[in-house]
C-alpha cells in the first residue's frame, strides 16, 4: 500500500469514526462527541475509550504492586504504544488466517479458572463483580492468544539453534557454570538508535547514569522503570522474573558479573539503547535429579478438509474409545499423523525436561500415570496423550544439551522479539492524535 493510499485510508477511517461518534440531541440540536480516534494504525484505529480502559487496568496493577504511579502523560504514552503494537499484531494474524477455535479458547479459560482456584460459576461471578461480561472476557483471551501465536510464529522462524551452537555454548564459560544461581532481575531501557547522532547518545547515557544514581541512593527501581523504561516489561516495574545468567543476553550476563543482591549495574549499551539491571533476589542452583515421563500420544492435524473443531472432536471420540477399553497403541497406529511415532503406537519413550513444546509438557505434567489427557493443541496440531510411567533420573548429557538448546532459543527469542516488534512498528503507518503525542510515521 502506497503512502497516498494509506493517507486516503486514514482519512476515510477518521471520517467514518467521526460520523459514528456524533449524535444530535433533539432538545438542544447540539452535537456531542461519544468517542474519538487517538491513533490510526495501518488499517485500524485505537479509540480514546479503549486507551482509557487499558490505562485504568494498568493503574490498578501499579496500585496492587504498591508502587507510586508515574505522571499520567508518561503512562498514557506507554499504554498507547502497547495498543499500537497489539493492533499491528492482530492485523498480521488476520492476514495470515490465524484463528483460535472455540475448543482451544475453552481450554485456555479453564486454565485461567484453575489457576484462580475457582469454579466456573464463581469465576463468572467474580468477572461480573469486576464489571466484565464473559463475552468480553472471551474476546480478550482470544486476542491475547492470537498475539502470542503471531509472535511465536514470526520470531521462531528467525531463530536457528544448531548442534555447533550447543557445543560452543557448553564449552564456554557460561556452560561451565551451568549450575549457577538464579537472579530475580529488574530492567530499565533508555532507547537510542544505533545510528543516532552523538548528542542523542550522550543525552540517553546521561539519563541512564542519572537513573542508576537514583536507584543506588534508594529510589524505588520499579517506579523508575514504569516512569522511564522503554523495555517490554516497563509497565510491570521492569520485572524480568527469575533468570539464570545463561538465559540472559551476553551483555546482560557480563554486566551482572561480580554483583550481589541489591546492586544496580552501570549503564551498558546495545543496539536498542542503554540498559540498567538490578538484582532483587537470588536463589540456588539447578537440581541434579530430573523427573522423566514415559508417554504415548496421538496427533491429529487440522487441514483444508478437517477443521480445527473436527480434529478436536475426533480426538474426543478416540479418547472415549480408550476409556472404554480400546488399545491406545492400536488407535495411534491407525489414526495418528505423527509419522515419527505412529508405527510405534505413538510411543515417545522416556522424556527429558525441555524435550517437548510447552503445551505438550504442561498436558503431560498434569496427567496422572495411567490416565489419558483431554485433547490439547500445540503448534503441530491437536493431541491426546497417555502417561505410562514416571521416574527420577540423574542429569544426563542429553538433558544438558536439551536445556542448552532451550536456553539459547529463549535468549535469542527475547532479543528477536524486541527487534521484530520494532520492525513492524517502524514499517507501519501510524498517526497519533493526542495533544502531547503528535506523531505521523509512514513506511
Amino acid at each position: 500500500m502506497t503512502i497516498m493510499q494509506k493517507s486516503a485510508l486514514k482519512s476515510g477511517l477518521m471520517a467514518l469514526v467521526a460520523l459514528c461518534a456524533l449524535v444530535a440531541t433533539a432538545a438542544s440540536a447540539q452535537v456531542q462527541t461519544l468517542d474519538r480516534v487517538v491513533a490510526v494504525v495501518d488499517d485500524d484505529v485505537v479509540m480514546a475509550s479503549e486507551l482509557q480502559q487499558r490505562l485504568n487496568t494498568i493503574m490498578s496493577q501499579i496500585q496492587a504492586q504498591q508502587v507510586q504511579a508515574p505522571p499520567i502523560d508518561i503512562l498514557r504514552r506507554q499504554v498507547l504504544e502497547q495498543l499500537i503494537i497489539e493492533r499491528l499484531q492482530l492485523q498480521m494474524a488476520a492476514r495470515a488466517g490465524v484463528t483460535i477455535s472455540e475448543a482451544e479458547l475453552d481450554q485456555a479459560i479453564a486454565r485461567v479458572q484453575q489457576n484462580a482456584g475457582m469454579s466456573p460459576e464463581a469465576f463468572r461471578q467474580q468477572l461480573a463483580a469486576d464489571g466484565i461480561s464473559m463475552k468480553n472476557f472471551r474476546h480478550q483471551i482470544r486476542q491475547e492468544m492470537l498475539i502470542r501465536r503471531v509472535e511465536q510464529g514470526s520470531v521462531n522462524r528467525r531463530i536457528q539453534i544448531t548442534d555447533q551452537d550447543i557445543d560452543n555454548f557448553l564449552r564456554s564459560k557460561e556452560g561451565e557454570f551451568w549450575k549457577s544461581p538464579q537472579y530475580e532481575l529488574g530492567h530499565i531501557l533508555i532507547p537510542v538508535n544505533s545510528s543516532a547522532p552523538a548528542d542523542e547518545v550522550k543525552k540517553a547515557r546521561e539519563k541512564a547514569e542519572q537513573l542508576a544514581r537514583q536507584a543506588r541512593e534508594g529510589a524505588d527501581f520499579r517506579r523508575l522503570a514504569i516512569a522511564n523504561s522503554a523495555g517490554q516489561n516497563a509497565l510491570s516495574g521492569g520485572d524480568l522474573g527469575w533468570r539464570k545468567t545463561v538465559e540472559l543476553p551476553t551483555l546482560f550476563a557480563d554486566a551482572l558479573e561480580g554483583l550481589k543482591v541489591g546492586d544496580v549495574t552501570d549503564p551498558f549499551r546495545s543496539d536498542a539503547g542503554f540498559h540498567l539491571l538490578k538484582i532483587h533476589a537470588q536463589r540456588g542452583a539447578t537440581e541434579q535429579v530430573v523427573e522423566q515421563t514415559k508417554v504415548r500420544h496421538i496427533l491429529i492435524k487440522p487441514s483444508a478438509i478437517l477443521s480445527d473443531d473436527d480434529a478436536y472432536n475426533k480426538l474426543v471420540e478416540l479418547r472415549e474409545q480408550i476409556e472404554k477399553g480400546a488399545d491406545f497403541a492400536k488407535l495411534a497406529r491407525e489414526n495418528s499423523e505423527d509419522i515419527g511415532t505412529m508405527l510405534q503406537g505413538g510411543d515417545l519413550g522416556w522424556s527429558m525436561p525441555g524435550q517437548f513444546v510447552p503445551e505438550f509438557t504442561q498436558a503431560m505434567n498434569n496427567t496422572p500415570v495411567g490416565q489419558i489427557s483431554m485433547p490439547f493443541r500445540s503448534q503441530f496440531g491437536w493431541h491426546i496423550l497417555k502417561v505410562e510411567g514416571r521416574r527420577k533420573q540423574d542429569m544426563t548429557d542429553q538433558y544438558i544439551r536439551n536445556q542448552a538448546a532451550n536456553l539459547l532459543r529463549n535468549r535469542r527469542y527475547e532479543e528477536e522479539l524486541q527487534n521484530w516488534r520494532r520492525e513492524i512498528r517502524d514499517q507501519a503507518y501510524v498517526e497519533i492524535n493526542l495533544p502531547d503525542m503528535q506523531e505521523k510515521s509512514q513506511d
